[in-house]
This record gives structure tokens, sequence and C-alpha cells, in this order.
């Protein structure tokens, strides 16, 4: 047996048009790609892929499907057989086991902790849209905020009532396990409900399935967080999670780019507004598992900050993991007192989109000339600048683009080349000492 997670892993690496290429030429059409059938014979090419949606259909023959059924009918193996042909493809181990009752034990867990989750959402969504409360409170905010019925549903937005013990004691009734409950963050350690009078953002795995929430406080009660997360759990790692993943990975792939911001309701306007290849890093560093999950999409990553510089300059040390992964990342800095939200909101989605465009910087460029404003002329405070450039440069394992970018920073800060090549080589990591003379 081949467990559910490493299935989920090898469907979301799996992109057919990678797949397909390898046995048919394709070539690009618009947003789909063509070939010859390799099902029947033909002259004129039916064979259609498309990368957004992750199928193929020929039109010749009829024939059609995912990546994973081209392997089966291409190659003639059963469906567990081409999951594994797949995973060898992308590199994912596969520990086929048989199932022990630990194990079964594990996945009922896990089944009912998805169970209870969305018993909570239909909860909180029934709060929000049928309750004087919710109305008044919760939906009144999202009816400020411009989102629209269809973006209520979609997401599955939410409100959780202010009263102590609605939740809790309704989910005893309905007989879900108090343990469970706890786990997952809904009911406290006093049997309590966890969430009280906020806004609720499900928030939802790749596969779809709702992991976790995230509560919003409407108050101005300083004594309170601003936001309530749901605690890791069996189901939820919030440093493999970015908000909105699940909706926007068809248009990444499309696009060839994720845009990433900061907050749940960046996330629903750009989304609502038509830039559909947005997620949320909800306030956090990037994690490798994050990128990773990105990179499984796309190879270019834009980031939006609305930040004072400060708070940006913390946020770019986690970047350097983008640049290790070989990914492209450009950064761009809204108008003052701007957030992605008002921001679109102000622009549209045109005017917003070529903002984004227009004033993107490579991710070296961006943090060279934020660095040297702090800076100013100290030759001591410059020197240090430098020297952050040329660890950030050293972990770009592509010798070409760290070529490219020694040449900019070298005009940038008017220093020889030759300087920071050395520089930069000393910084490499061992397993690229081999090839570092290439960067010249």
């Amino acid at each position: 047996m081949i467990p559910a997670k490493t299935i989920d892993d090898i469907l979301s690496a799996a992109r057919v048009e990678e797949v397909i290429e390898d046995f048919v030429t394709l070539k690009r059409r618009g947003v789909n790609m063509m070939g010859l059938c390799p099902f029947h014979d033909e002259k004129t090419p039916s064979f259609t892929v498309s990368p957004a949606k992750g199928i193929y259909k020929c039109f010749g023959c009829g024939k059609s499907g995912t990546s994973v059924g081209f392997i089966m009918e291409h190659e003639h193996l059963s469906y567990p057989e081409a999951l594994k042909y797949l995973a060898n493809k992308y590199n994912i181990t596969v520990e086929e086991k048989e199932v022990s009752p630990e194990d079964r034990a594990v996945m009922q867990l896990t089944d009912a902790l998805y169970i209870v989750n969305n018993f909570a959402a239909e909860h909180f969504t029934k709060n929000l849209l049928e309750t004087d409360e919710g109305k008044a409170v919760g939906l009144s905010y999202f009816k400020e905020r411009g989102f629209r019925q269809h973006t209520l549903d979609q997401w599955q937005l939410g409100f959780a009532m202010s009263s102590g013990k609605a939740f809790t004691s309704l989910a005893l009734e309905k007989q879900y396990n108090m343990e469970h409950l706890q786990k997952l963050g809904l009911s406290t350690q006093y049997e309590s409900d966890f969430f009280k009078s906020r806004v609720i953002f499900p928030i939802h795995n790749l596969s779809g399935k709702i992991v976790a929430f995230a509560g919003r406080m409407l108050s101005k009660d300083k004594n309170q967080p601003k936001y309530l997360n749901s605690p890791e759990s069996e189901i939820y790692n919030k440093r493999k999670i970015l908000y909105g993943f699940y909706f926007a990975k068809t248009a990444i792939r499309k696009a060839d780019e994720c845009i990433v911001v900061e907050g749940y309701t960046d996330v629903l306007t750009l989304y609502q507004g038509g830039v559909e290849n947005v997620v949320a890093s909800s306030g956090t560093s990037f994690t490798v598992d994050q990128i990773r999950l990105i990179k499984r999409f796309t190879d270019n990553i834009k980031i939006i900050y609305d930040g004072d510089p400060a708070g940006i300059k913390a946020a770019l040390r986690g970047l350097d993991l983008v640049l290790a992964e070989n990914m492209d990342v450009r950064l761009v800095l809204l108008p003052k007192d701007e957030d992605p939200d008002s921001f679109f909101k102000k622009s549209g989605q045109d005017a917003f989109t070529k903002y984004l465009d227009e004033n993107a910087k490579d991710f070296i460029d961006f943090k060279t000339t934020l660095l040297l404003a702090e800076a100013g002329n100290d030759p001591i405070k410059r020197s240090h600048v430098l020297r952050d450039i040329v660890s950030s440069i050293a972990l770009i394992p592509d010798a070409i683009k760290r070529a490219m970018y020694v040449k900019q920073t070298s005009s940038k800060m008017e220093i020889e080349e030759a300087i920071l090549i050395a520089e930069v080589e000393k910084d490499l990591p061992e397993i690229k000492k081999g090839t570092a003379t290439t960067i010249s």
C-alpha cells in the first residue's frame, strides 16, 4: 500500500506536460500544447495537453486523462505501478508497506480529524449566514471588504459566535470526540470554544481538505491577539502550508508565477479580482517546505511588500532559501500606506498587474538597494552590505546566474568584478567548489 500522503506528493509533482513530453514531442498552441497522438496513427496533430487543467485529450481517438492515466495507458501499467513510475521520475521515495493495526489507527484518526474540521467549517458558515450575530458582525465585515457571496462560499468563510460554548456543546451533542476537538484546537482544555467572536478563514491543504482555521478578532480589545490560529496536529503542519494554494495552484502553473502576499484578505481580494495565482505567507518567513511546494508548480516567485524598511529587511533573511532552491524571486514594494488589498481596490486588475510588472526587482537588486540606502556613505556599513550580498549570491546553484549577479552587484556597488568573484567563491558550498571558476 502506498501512503495517501505519498500519493498526494506524486500527483502534485507530476506535471502532465512533463510526463507526456518523455514520449511525445509537444508544441505550444496558446495555453495548450499539441502533438501527434501516441495511441493511434495520425499525420495531423490532434493530441492536446492542457498544463493548466493537468489533463490530455486526443480529438482523434478520444483517449484522455491525467498524467497517471497516460502512464497507465502508454506503458500498460496498473495504477500503483504508474504511481511508482512517476515517483521515480520525480525522485519521490515510496515506502510501501502492509497496513498494520497501528497504521490503520493513524489513518482512522486522520480521517476523523478531517471530518471534525468539515463539521466545524459548516458550523462557522451557518453562523455567518444564518444567525443575527453572524450577519451583523461577521457578514457585515466581509461585505465591507467587498467580498461577494461566491467568494464567501468558495473559500468557506465563517464566523465564531461570542458565546463561550456554542460550538463545543453542539459538537458533543452530535457525538464528536472531545479529544479530537481539543487536538484540532477547536475546543479548549476547559471544554469551551477556542474561537469566539471572530471571522473564520479555513486553511486548506493541497488536496482541498480543511486542515486548520484562522480567526480574526473584529473588536479593538488590545488584550486579545488580532489572529488566533489552530495548533499543529496530525493533519496540519504550518511549515508546509501556504494559505490559498489549493485555489491558486492551477493559475500558478498557467501563469508560471506565484504571487505571495502577507494576509488572508489580500489573497481573497486579488483572487476575486482575477489575479488567481496568489497565496499568503500569513506573516511568517518562508520555510524550505513552502518554497518546494511552490517549485512543484513554477520556478518564479513575486513577493509583494507593504511594510516599513525594517520589517522588509527582516523578511528578506528567509528569501536566501529561495535562491538555494535555484528559483527566480522578484520583489515589489507598494506605494506608501498601501497594502495589496487597498491598492488593488483603488487600481483595478490591469493597473495593479502593470504596477507589479513595472516595479518588480530581482531579489539581489532589491536587497542591495534597500541595504545601501540604510548604509549611506559609511564604508564600514557598505562593506557589511557587500558581505551580505555575496553570501546570498553564493547560495545560487546555477553558475551562470551567479555570474550575472556578480556583474550586476559589481556595477551597483562600484567594486571590481574580480574581487567579488573571489569573495563569492570563498562562500560557495563545498558541493559547488568544483565549478566555482565558471562564474567568470
